[in-house]
C-alpha cells in the first residue's frame, strides 16, 4: 500500500499539480496587489467608490440586492485571466514553437505502394547507372 502511494507521489504529474498549486498562490498575491493598488484606485477615480462592489445596490421589500459584487467578482476574474494568459500561458507557447521550429516532424511511413515504387526507382537508377 505505502509502495502504491510513494509511486502515486513520485509521479510527475502530482508534483506539477503541487508547483502550479504554490505558484498560483504567489501569482495570486501578486494579481490582488494589482487590483487593490492600480484597478480600484482607477475604478474610484471614476466611480466616486473605492470599488464597484458597492455601486447599484438597492434594497426591495427588505432585500438588499448588489449589482457591483457581481460586477466585481466578473472584473476580477478578468483581470486574473489576463494576467495568466500574457504572463504564463503566452510565453510558454511562444517558447513551445520556438522549440518545434526547431525539431524536424517524423516522416509518415511509406505505404505499401509507395515502397514498391521506391524500390522500383532505385532499382532503375543501378541499371542506368551502367
Amino acid at each position: 500500500m505505502l509502495k502504491g502511494f510513494k509511486e502515486f507521489i513520485m509521479r510527475g504529474n502530482v508534483l506539477d499539480l503541487a508547483v502550479a498549486v504554490v505558484i498560483g498562490a504567489a501569482f495570486g498575491a501578486i494579481v490582488t496587489s494589482l487590483v487593490e493598488n492600480l484597478i480600484n484606485p482607477l475604478v474610484a477615480a471614476i466611480f466616486g467608490k473605492a470599488d464597484i462592489s458597492k455601486v447599484w445596490h438597492f434594497t426591495l421589500n427588505g432585500a438588499d440586492f448588489y449589482i457591483g459584487k457581481i460586477l466585481q467578482a466578473g472584473l476580477n476574474f478578468l483581470f486574473v485571466a489576463t494576467a495568466v494568459y500574457f504572463i504564463i500561458v503566452l510565453p510558454l507557447n511562444k517558447l513551445a514553437e520556438r522549440r518545434r521550429r526547431g525539431q524536424e516532424p517524423e516522416p509518415t511511413p511509406l505505404t505499401t505502394d509507395q515502397q514498391l515504387l521506391t524500390e522500383i526507382r532505385d532499382l532503375l537508377r543501378v541499371h542506368q547507372d551502367r
